[in-house]
């Protein structure tokens, strides 16, 4: 709009409009010859900044850790596992004292107890089926066995009972790792340690025995070689580690390491190739040795090996 344009029709003037023009041009074209100040910018408020999804979700998925009314308080000075109490009694293993504890067999100061990681203090009453235990120190004996003892309990056996060799040993009542028939010699693990026992007499165990085996005559070197490499015994996998002429012996003295603590599996295996064996000398048992142990004697294991076959 022009000068001329902004005249009142009436005739009388007008003073321009405070607003502000565009800057449109004129119908010809070209622009406007009394251009005004171009609008200023709209003052900007705070700039908006989006927010931030992950950040903005993150407390409402946070989980606030409290604390646990029911955890349980820590283990006090000679306070012990439940499960462990009643292995040290003799009675089972501890995994089997898990079962026994959950099925509600298990009385603390007059009090079933299904709990597991159940603490027991020192002058606590603990009934197993009602029999009431008293916890055993552990014990374990190493024996170098001669002929002509057993580790059966069969009544009225013929060859006496491997138990005597130990007797005044301990008055803990304690097994023997494993079987030995009146034939085999060498060393038998003796303790109270369910869980000891276990772990060497299951199948799958991970400790070394060596035995040295005699035959009634030369094992053929074929034989050494099939032995070595493995074989199948009533269907199941018989794994060697090692097999080998003794040096300085006949060829009908054989060096046998493998982990079995079952002494019927050495025998088969060489019955297998039709072999007779005369007599079977354990000469180590996981990792522990003859040395200084006279046949028919005894000694107890020093810390150190108890620690070692824990480890193993």
């Amino acid at each position: 709009m022009n000068n001329k344009e902004g005249n009142n029709k009436r005739g009388g003037s007008r003073p321009n409009s405070s607003r502000p023009s565009s800057n449109k041009p004129t119908r010809g074209g070209a622009e406007r010859s009394g251009a005004k100040p171009a609008m200023p910018k709209r003052a900007q408020g705070p700039k908006k900044v989006k927010p931030n999804t992950k950040a903005a979700e993150a407390p409402a998925n946070k989980v606030e850790k409290k604390p646990n009314p029911t955890a349980k308080r820590p283990k006090a000075k000679d306070e012990i596992r439940l499960n462990k109490y009643i292995s040290n009694s003799g009675v089972c293993s501890r995994r089997d004292a898990d079962i026994y504890i959950q099925s509600g067999n298990v009385k603390v100061n007059g009090v079933p107890v299904t709990e597991m990681g159940y603490l027991v203090k020192p002058g606590d009453d603990v009934n197993f089926d009602g029999v009431k235990l008293t916890p055993e120190k552990k014990v374990y004996i190493l024996l170098n066995k001669p002929k002509n003892f057993t580790t059966a309990l069969d009544e009225g056996q013929e060859y006496r009972n491997v138990l005597e060799l130990v007797k005044g040993s301990t008055t803990a009542k304690i097994a023997a790792v494993g079987r030995m028939d009146k034939n085999t010699t060498g060393l038998l693990l003796f303790t109270n340690d369910t869980d000891m026992i276990r772990k060497f007499t299951l199948p799958n165990q991970k400790s070394s025995k060596i035995y040295q085996v005699s035959l009634d005559k030369n094992l053929k070197f074929e034989d050494l070689e099939k032995i070595n490499k493995g074989l199948v015994l009533d269907g199941h996998r018989v794994f060697v580690e090692e097999v080998s002429y003794i040096e300085g012996e006949a060829k009908s003295e054989i060096g046998l390491k493998l982990k079995t603590s079952n002494v019927k599996v050495v025998r088969a295996i060489f019955e297998h190739f039709e072999y007779d064996v005369l007599r079977i000398d354990r000469v180590a048992f996981a990792g522990l040795t003859k040395k200084n142990l006279p046949r028919g004697n005894w000694r107890l294991l020093t810390e150190q090996e108890i620690i070692n076959l824990k480890n193993v």
